[in-house]
């Protein structure tokens, strides 16, 4: 496995959530300097006892803004 992708939304308080496309992993943080320490630590715990691990973390971030 080479890559997993997380899906970032911001939230209304400005923090960030973090969703993983592949597994079952979720992250969050008020930052995102923090997301992307909590995103490695996520993985690294999911994969803990697996010999396979991603070698690159993807943050993609989803920005849904609504026009009127």
């Amino acid at each position: 496995m080479e890559e997993i992708i997380f899906e970032i939304m911001q939230e209304s308080d400005g923090g960030f959530v973090g969703e993983c496309l592949t597994e079952g992993i979720f992250t969050q943080a008020d930052t995102w300097e923090e997301l992307r320490r909590n995103a490695k630590e996520a993985v690294a715990a999911f994969y803990f006892d697996r010999a396979e691990r991603p070698s690159r973390i993807r943050l993609h971030f989803v920005r849904d803004e609504v026009l009127a």
